[in-house]
Formats: C-alpha cells, structure tokens, sequence
C-alpha cells in the first residue's frame, strides 16, 4: 500500500519558523512533523509515502534518505512546478501511486489518532471509491462540512467552509483513495474539496468515517500550541513512558533526552522541550515549545509561545501571548515580549508591549 502526503509550498501560515526550515521538518513534539504521519502509515503496512511538494525538496533530501532507512519505508518526493491546489498532485503523482490498489492521501498540516486499519476495513466493506475521514468541530464554518447517512456512512453532501448551519461533521484532511478516483481528477490545479468529494458524493461513491480521537489542525502557531497540548494528552491515555515525571514537572510534559533543566524550575502544564536545550534555574515554563538547541537563562517566565532553535532567552524574561521566536533569535536580560513575532536571527533588546512583528 502506498500513501501521498500533501506537504505543499511555503509554509506561510507558521512563519517565521518556516523561515529557515520547510515545514515537513519543523519538529511537533519533538518529531518532525512529517515523521508523526510517516510513522502512523509504517504501523499499517504503507510501503511507501510520496510527498508532494512545490518547495525546498533538496533541502528534505538528506533527512529524508535517513529516516527512511530508519523505518524501513521508501520516501518518495513528487515536485510540482506550479501550485497544483489539493488535487492536482494526486493527479501529477499518478504513475507512482500505481492502480493496483487504494492509497491514503493526507494534509500534511493535521495531527491526531490516526484510525488507519480501521479506516481500510471500512473501506473494504463498503466498497466506495473514497473514504474520508471525520471529526467534530466547534467552528463548522471554518472547514468543510460532511452530510452523510449515519447508518450506512455514504456522504450525501460536502459543504465547504458554509456559512449556514449544515452540521458539525468535518474533514479531517486524511483520505482513503481507490485508483478509479483519479478519473474525477485533471492534471491541473483542482481541489479535492470543492471538486473532487462533490463529483464522488454525486455518484454515491464516497464514504465518511468518524474519529473518536483528538484532532488539530497545527498550520499556525496557536494551533500548533493547541495540537500539542492534544497530543501529550493523548500520550497521557496511552500511558506513554516518554511523558517526563518528577517534582519540578506539572502536567504533561515531553523532554528530550540531551536537554538539561537546571534546579528550581517548574515546567509544565503541555510543555514540549526539544534535543540539546539548556534551562537555567527558577525557570518556569508553560504552554510552550523549546526548539532544539535553545537556552533559557534564570528566572524567566515563558508561556504560551514557541522558542525557534539555536535562540537563546536571557535571565528575568517573560515571553507569552502566542509569541513565536524564529531560529537563533537573542532576547536579553529583563525583556517582555508580548505576542511578538521574531524573525530569524534577530535580538531583543527592548519590550513588546504589544503583540507585532520584529523584522
């Protein structure tokens, strides 16, 4: 079985940490973020992934050949040329995808509990061409909205983004394709949501299958803050031994190996300290990712932001309000940073009262 992952292009939405890394190899709970769905699909038999990009590929090549050693599943990039929408690559990648058997699709910006042998054993039964996976959302008006029969699971309709109350049911951005859905598909910029899923629905060929489980969509940093908080709850269920445990820890909380936490600091609730991080003492950390490679000197305060690698944060700081600090960013000593948005390599040496952008 084979998968395609939609990684797509710039990463604008999650700057300025796309900056300096394509956002596959950003690290989400310490894992690439590409590596998280890569894992899932190895678990059930996925032989190989293509990852269908119109960005930086060269610069994925190596971490790629690396990992997929690791795993024991051949990585394959499918490049576009020019923006091909959420369909197109489908299209573009269709001598590697092959005909011989159903392949998963995923949006490279979702995170959650990938029901994947369940979602092939419900398409083996109801023999559709698509099966498309679905979570229940508070906002429907911000993504697609599925009608289906709740019995049978066939979709009836699927909204794009309404602006009316049509349901709660939305796309969850991971899919289950048979070959024959490519027919629906042109070798051009289409969406698979807006003409794709109707044309299928159309025809009575696509069905839905619910997620129990926790979902993000982590394109954006606040949502990224949100998904992680997902998933370290979720390791939390699952009685995972990665979750850090000890006096100075509230919470869930995800340390690397190779950081070091000095005394006195309180860390945590859902707080993610990534490979070769340093943390002073009378550190309290909460809400927050620490990208590798970063320090944080004594006695400061950081809630609710992302810490870019290579950054270091100076003694008596406070950092909150969804700040997020590009790659080697200096903060210097007694500074506030209140929803800043710090470009790479670029030090701090005043407050930000309010929330803008340093450049």
């Amino acid at each position: 079985m084979k998968a395609l992952i939609l990684v797509g292009g710039y990463g604008t939405r999650l700057r300025p940490l796309t900056l300096s890394h394509p956002k596959p190899l950003v690290e989400f709970c310490n894992k690439a973020m590409v590596m998280h769905q890569i894992e899932a699909l190895a678990k059930v038999s996925v032989t190989e992934v293509i990852l269908a990009v119109s960005y930086q590929p060269h610069v994925m090549d190596d971490f790629l050949q690396r990992e997929q050693k690791k795993l024991g599943i051949k990585i394959t990039v499918s490049r576009e040329t020019e923006p091909m929408g959420t369909a197109g690559p489908l299209k573009l990648a269709q001598p590697l995808l092959g005909d011989s058997e159903p392949f998963f699709v995923f949006n490279s910006d979702v995170t959650c509990d990938y029901p994947l042998a369940a979602m092939i054993a419900a398409h083996q039964r109801h023999g559709g061409k698509a099966t498309i996976l679905l979570t229940k959302v508070d906002e429907p008006s911000k993504f697609g909205i599925v009608l289906y029969d709740a019995e049978t699971m066939q979709v009836k309709a699927f909204r794009e983004k309404p602006t009316e109350w049509v349901g709660n049911m939305a796309n969850a951005g991971v899919y289950l394709l048979s070959p024959s859905v490519l027919e629906y598909i042109e070798l051009r910029p289409m969406s698979i949501e807006r003409e794709v899923f109707p044309a299928l629905a159309a025809d009575g060929a696509l069905y839905a299958h619910e997620l129990s489980g926790y979902w993000a969509d982590i394109g954006q940093p606040k949502d990224y803050l949100r998904g992680m908080s997902l998933h370290l709850q979720s390791l939390r269920l699952r009685g995972s031994p990665e979750l850090a445990a000890g006096p100075m820890f509230i919470g869930n909380v995800l340390v690397d190996t190779t950081a070091q936490i000095g005394k006195d600091c309180r860390i945590g609730p859902d707080v993610v300290i990534g490979a070769g991080c340093i943390i002073e003492e009378g550190v309290r950390i909460k809400s927050s990712t620490l990208l590798p490679g970063s320090r944080v000197k004594s006695h400061t305060w950081i809630a609710n932001s992302i810490i870019g690698w290579g950054s270091t944060i100076g003694s008596w700081v406070r950092i909150e309000n969804t700040s997020v600090l590009g790659e080697d960013v200096a903060v210097k000593d007694e500074v506030c940073v209140n929803g800043g948005v710090i470009l790479p390599h670029k030090s701090v040496t005043e407050h930000i009262l309010e929330p803008r952008i340093v450049m």
